[in-house]
């Protein structure tokens, strides 16, 4: 059976309406380390409970590269009483916000590509959370896109977009679909704990979508990217975790434990992570005979500046520049499997026919993905 060949010919961005900076974030942040010292002041004083640490902004953009985040709800991440979003429950019969956000997404990359929903006959919705278990959040899309065929759900974390390219590329490859539309919306803002220290900075909320499509059905005029390549790893860690789940109810004891919003462990995932994306980024060139100057862009999995630095400098044998891995991080914040895909939504258009990519996503699992794209 020959393989059909798979282009990527769209992308889509919906960025949530209110952003938060650093500053902002910190006053609510300083404001709640002060009421909870003043509050634990006997007990602080007889060194019975260890008093909180203040945020700065100089700390948070020198720690991650992170600037500020876009969020759905930001008056509820800066009251220093609430620290969380405000994301009321909608009816059963209503959009849930999650299908909205990559709705939105999808309806721009559909736009971009001049294509309707009805087009489409799969739809992978791949993030780091889902709003409910079921049914699926892909399928609703699907519904209120009208698109054909089938859906499903699925969560490799901050891997998740490139795990569901390689899933799109097969499905396209082998026949079982022709066009696939993959969603990422994110929002992380919700699974965030905004009262520690190490992290509360850290998230941002946003959506991409993407349309993957048999090689025969895009013109020339419509030029995308071919896939060159893709490769995925895997290998279980707990230093990146979130216990949230339909468990937690059947121990109330422990039922909103800090570990049931992100948990990591800063110091290990950067030792650990950095050279293994370095090393699979490098095989996988290796592997299609490429070599790491004929890349042109590397969209990076946008999480922290430093850790990007690190990997573009393994690949390169060199620093990168900014052409080279164009930087969201700093106005998006880590927008988990949306962050590689945004890069590559507003840094891929002035790439010439022949320019080679890598979509790369690293995250908790731990999970690695890489994709080589070529401008057609």
């Amino acid at each position: 059976m020959s393989l059909h060949s798979v282009v990527l010919s769209a992308s889509g961005l919906f960025t949530p309406p209110h952003s938060i900076s650093n500053d902002e974030l910190v006053v609510a942040f300083n404001q709640y380390v002060n009421n909870h010292n003043q509050q634990h002041a006997a007990e602080i004083a007889n060194g019975t409970r260890e008093a909180l640490q203040e945020s700065s902004g100089a700390f948070i953009e020198k720690a991650s590269g992170i600037k500020s985040r876009f969020v759905m709800d930001k008056a509820g991440i800066i009251d220093p009483e609430v620290m969380r979003p405000y994301l009321p429950a909608r009816d059963d019969e209503e959009i849930s916000l999650q299908a909205q956000m990559g709705v939105a997404a999808a309806q721009d990359a559909l736009a971009r590509r001049g294509l309707q929903g009805s087009d489409i006959d799969m739809v992978l919705l791949a993030c780091s959370n889902m709003q409910r278990a079921y049914p699926a959040v892909s399928v609703e899309i699907q519904a209120a896109l009208g698109a054909r065929g089938f859906a499903f759900d699925m969560n490799v974390a901050c891997s998740s977009a490139t795990f569901a390219l390689q899933t799109a590329y097969n499905a396209i490859a082998v026949g079982s679909a022709t066009r696939v539309l993959v969603v990422n919306a994110e929002i992380c803002s919700a699974h965030l704990n905004f009262r520690d220290r190490d992290s509360h900075f850290i998230f941002g909320d946003a959506a991409t979508a993407m349309i993957l499509e048999r090689a025969d059905l895009v013109d020339d005029a419509q030029r995308g990217f071919k896939i060159r390549g893709t490769s995925l790893f895997t290998q279980f860690s707990n230093n990146i975790r979130n216990n949230f789940g339909f468990l937690n109810r059947c121990d109330p004891e422990h039922q909103f434990g800090m570990d049931k919003l992100f948990v990591q462990h800063g110091r290990k995932v950067f030792k650990e992570v950095c050279p293994a994306v370095g090393e699979h980024i490098v095989q996988h060139l290796a592997a299609l005979n490429i070599r790491a100057d004929d890349i042109k862009r590397f969209w990076l999995h946008q999480a922290n500046q430093t850790m990007n630095d690190l990997i573009a400098r393994r690949i390169l044998g060199r620093d990168a520049n900014k052409e080279e891995a164009p930087v969201i991080l700093d106005r998006y914040a880590n927008t988990s499997s949306a962050g590689s895909i945004i890069a590559l939504h507003l840094y891929s258009d002035d790439l010439q026919s022949g320019d080679l990519g890598v979509v790369s996503s690293f995250g908790a699992g731990y999970s690695i993905g890489s994709v080589v794209l070529e401008k057609r």
